[in-house]
């Protein structure tokens, strides 16, 4: 895929895997860049909304930083039910995910968000559903020392080691390694930005 680089695309992420998928698809943006913003659930804030907000508001903020730009954003929210699974930063969250994941199905919610240089605002969602194996304590205890967690919704990496316990998924599984190539592909070709394969 070309990408038109007038004016420039940037990431709103301070996540290397979306970097790595982009380039997957031959998207290279010209600047990768955090959005500081605070991604804590609203109340009773349904998995996809808070998705969907939190793509559309990292887009957002570096649009304002960066005006004239094309921009964007994404977030992944793993979950079961209603209940947002948290971003594993210790081994004790990581842990608790895992017990919560384990022989069960869960959803990882993907939300992407583009905003465009006249500050026009394009977003899709995405949800996969992936079922887990019963987990052993031996099988939890070996990931947690793997470290693989380390920063990963809901705890674990599919991409890793966690492969292993992954007995089905349905949807998109770019979407739960971090960034829905289909849907961020067919939203760029859409509105001009890039042109398909």
């Amino acid at each position: 895929m070309h990408v038109n680089t007038d004016p420039k695309l940037i990431l709103a992420s301070a996540s290397p895997r979306r970097v790595k998928l982009l380039a997957q698809i031959g998207i290279f943006p010209q600047d990768v860049r955090p959005a500081n913003i605070d991604e804590t659930p609203l109340f009773h804030e349904l998995p996809r909304l808070h998705a969907r907000r939190l793509a559309v508001s990292k887009a957002r903020t570096i649009a304002l930083e960066e005006p004239g730009c094309w921009v964007l954003g994404a977030d992944t929210v793993v979950a079961i039910g209603r209940r947002i699974l948290p971003k594993a930063m210790d081994e004790g969250t990581a842990r608790q995910c895992l017990q919560l994941i384990s022989g069960r199905a869960h959803r990882v919610y993907g939300g992407v968000a583009l905003v465009a240089p006249d500050r026009r605002l394009i977003e899709r969602s995405v949800v996969t559903r992936v079922r887990f194996k019963r987990l052993d304590e031996t099988e939890i205890r070996r990931y947690l020392e793997s470290g693989e967690w380390n920063g990963k919704a809901g705890g674990y990496a599919i991409q890793g080691r966690a492969a292993a316990f992954v007995v089905a998924v349905n949807g998109s599984y770019s979407n739960v390694v971090g960034l829905p190539l289909f849907e961020v592909a067919s939203l760029l070709s859409s509105i001009g930005v890039g042109e398909n394969v």
